[in-house]
């Protein structure tokens, strides 16, 4: 591939182009560039609504890419390390669903471990994939699921040789990271490709001194959530390729569920935040990684809170951790970190990204300032003494290992009957319970409910969780497979 001057962002340059021509625009979308839609122009910006547009020959078409959108792509694949990147609308989860639907078919076994995304449980639903999956470690001070261990994959491994993949979460949502580079040889070893969900890792790519990056690695596959610490705007994502993995033959499986009206304004935020981060990435994570850790130092002055980091790194299930991630443990102040969660936004008007049972996680980029990082360590002091009582109130994990027993898609397709959640211990869950964020599934389709998962959810309700999954949106009732088996 000949080398590009990561200084271009080919679809924003595009859009400035057709702004300046001053076409008449007898086409979709109806607001006809705002003139049609004063509100929505005077709430978004006339500039927004000049660029949200449709395909056409000078501006490309996402579904089958032929100039600006390819040579943007081109771009990012550079800038990643990858064969090739496609640009994502659909969110993280059309990246880690595309994945797994070109590495699996029916009845295709992958391993992965179980706190993933709630989008890669979606994703067996929809292929008929079977998942096997390793369960992670448990923190026993924090409560938190960890990686997988390189061991257990192993011997996942040899109990599934057929399996076509292995997942990998790089990093999970606290920061906690596994052995990527030995999971990745380990699979390479065995024939089965390596998938990555780097949802929350996108600065991997971009920073020094951080965790190894999916593509740094060999690995087949990554999803990379530019959304989040990469700047774009939301619901805009990477999907990055590797090896001899086929451009064509992802592209067709994308296709399958991406929109076929890709909004320009995601993919030019893209293509703007792409330029960004490979001239002044390194720059930029450095800053956060800085800003985080004097939170961090601070936080842990303030004592009963332990925003935690490298120290926990155990060379296996913690084999490194990411320094940007603000992770803070509530439990020893006993409250949940969902409690401080709405403290902190009712009452300080500060908005963290979640707060679940014994943690809370601020996210922390460089749009952030010196004064709202102040603000925060303020206001954690204060909630402490204002609001701490004993920590036996607290549930003291957040994992609880499930009981498999049919496939996500044979039991969310399966005959079945609600039932209200209290009487439902024994039966098969047909649907997910969740919290979110951040959006890992409590209880799957196809595991078994049990008293510990009632009770853990029973707690959720209790300290303000937003659960969500079930068909009934009080999370009253939940359907279940007709036969306990």
């Amino acid at each position: 591939m000949t080398h590009l001057s990561q200084e271009k962002a080919p679809i924003m340059e595009a859009l400035n182009r057709y702004k300046h021509m001053r076409v008449v625009p007898f086409d979709v979308p109806g607001h006809k560039r705002g003139r049609g839609n004063e509100e929505l122009a005077a709430f978004l910006g006339e500039q927004s609504l000049a660029v949200d547009v449709n395909s056409m020959k000078p501006l490309d078409n996402l579904c089958h890419p032929v100039s600006i959108i390819k040579e943007a792509e081109q771009l990012a694949a550079q800038a990643f390390g990858a064969k090739h990147a496609f640009f994502m609308v659909n969110g993280t989860t059309s990246a880690v669903q595309a994945m797994i639907m070109t590495a699996c078919t029916a009845g295709d076994k992958i391993i992965m471990p179980r706190n993933v995304h709630r989008s890669a449980i979606n994703a067996l639903i929809l292929t008929g994939a079977v998942p096997i999956y390793v369960n992670p470690g448990v923190h026993d001070e924090l409560g938190i699921p960890l990686g997988m261990s390189v061991q257990d994959v192993e011997r996942a491994i040899l109990e599934n040789p057929d399996a076509k993949a292995i997942l990998i979460n790089n990093p999970t949502y606290y920061g906690i990271c596994s052995n990527l580079q030995a999971l990745t040889n380990l699979a390479h070893e065995h024939q089965m490709l390596v998938l990555v969900d780097e949802a929350h890792g996108t600065h991997f790519y971009f920073g020094e001194n951080l965790p190894a990056s999916a593509m740094s690695v060999g690995a087949d596959m990554a999803s990379v959530s530019m959304h989040k610490s990469g700047g774009s705007l939301t619901q805009s994502s990477f999907l990055l390729i590797n090896n001899e993995m086929s451009e064509g033959h992802t592209r067709q499986i994308i296709n399958l569920t991406q929109t076929t009206s890709g909004s320009y304004l995601l993919l030019s935020s893209l293509d703007i935040s792409r330029k960004n981060l490979a001239l002044h990435g390194r720059q930029v994570f450095e800053k956060v990684a800085q800003m985080s850790q004097y939170t961090r130092d601070e936080i842990n002055k303030i004592g009963g809170y332990y925003a935690f980091s490298k120290e926990l790194l155990n060379g296996d299930t913690i084999f490194d951790f990411d320094v940007t991630k603000l992770s803070v443990h509530t439990r020893e102040i006993g409250l949940a970190g969902i409690e401080i969660y709405d403290i902190l936004r009712d009452e300080y008007d500060i908005q963290i990204e979640f707060g679940d049972i014994g943690n809370l996680l601020a996210y922390i980029s460089v749009g952030d300032r010196q004064l709202d990082l102040e603000r925060l360590v303020a206001a954690l002091a204060e909630i402490k003494r204002r609001y701490a009582k004993d920590k036996n109130d607290v549930f003291d994990h957040e994992y609880i290992n499930p009981q498999v027993v049919a496939t996500p898609q044979k039991a969310f397709y399966a005959p079945k009957k609600n039932l209200p959640l209290a009487e439902s211990a024994g039966y098969i869950s047909s649907e997910f319970v969740m919290c979110y964020p951040p959006g890992i599934p409590i209880l799957a389709p196809g595991e078994r409910i049990t008293i510990e998962i009632l009770d853990y959810i029973a707690y959720c309700k209790e300290k303000g969780c937003f659960l969500t999954g079930t068909e009934d949106s009080a999370i009253q009732h939940i359907n279940v497979l007709k036969e306990v088996e």
